[in-house]
């Protein structure tokens, strides 16, 4: 028999709160930005090689994004970009890391329904700051015995954070809505892994569902959650 489930972790961005809305937009405003210098098609698909390239000396989060849209501008500009458009860039950055949290449809809910019954973690990436903040504005802190925002989410990150807040792994879910840094590594790990899927998900997050882990779960929404872990355990 599997051993029952103790701990749930949840992702933050997306899963939680809106998050990817804010950085398509200054997308945009980027591009429109810098739109005598190419097409909104071509910038956006320079700027997505920036962070690429950049994730592994930045991170994930508002900042690398920022110095990505630097980097990006210098490129298209042939290196003349001006300090007024550099200016405006670091405001653009500067503003999403002022941007309201609005926390996703059934994500309070969801959570006063698990409460007591589960340990429930927060196991995020992003800016430290930020996420800091996020989570004291969304008003969901309370609800989580632990906090981990880290660098990247890996089987090992997941085999750590389940083992030193939980009964490890196997006692484990990780709820989120990126297949390729909350689903697949939980899988990999051990842990179940239910993928909640958003409207607007980053292009470097998409991986392809594991549809044949018998581990592996998908939902509509966060409001279905506690009925499938109920079926679950």
């Amino acid at each position: 028999m599997m051993a029952a489930i103790s701990t749930i972790g949840f992702d933050a961005d997306d899963t939680l709160w809106q998050n990817e809305t804010f950085f398509r937009m200054t997308e945009q405003r980027f591009t429109e930005l810098l739109s005598e210098h190419g097409a909104h098609e071509v910038i956006s698909a320079k700027l997505l090689e920036a962070e690429r390239r950049n994730l592994r000396f930045y991170g994930f989060g508002v900042k690398g994004f920022t110095l990505s849209m630097i980097e990006t501008a210098v490129e298209v500009t042939n290196g003349e970009v001006s300090a007024s458009v550099i200016a405006e860039i670091l405001g653009f950055g500067r503003q999403m890391l002022q941007n309201p949290v609005e926390t996703l449809p059934h994500a309070k809910e969801t959570l006063d329904a698990l409460a007591g019954r589960y340990r429930i973690l927060l196991i995020t990436k992003g800016d430290l700051f930020d996420q800091e903040r996020k989570l004291a504005q969304s008003g969901l802190g309370d609800y989580f015995s632990a906090v981990e925002i880290v660098s990247d989410k890996t089987p090992q990150t997941y085999e750590r954070i389940f083992t030193r807040h939980g009964d490890g792994p196997q006692r484990a879910v990780m709820v989120g809505n990126s297949l390729k840094s909350d689903v697949v590594p939980a899988l990999r790990a051990g842990s179940w892994g239910v993928y909640v899927p958003h409207e607007l998900t980053w292009v470097l997050e998409h991986a392809e569902a594991p549809e044949a882990e018998p581990r592996f779960r998908r939902i509509a929404d966060l409001g279905a959650l506690p009925g499938l872990l109920s079926q679950m355990t």
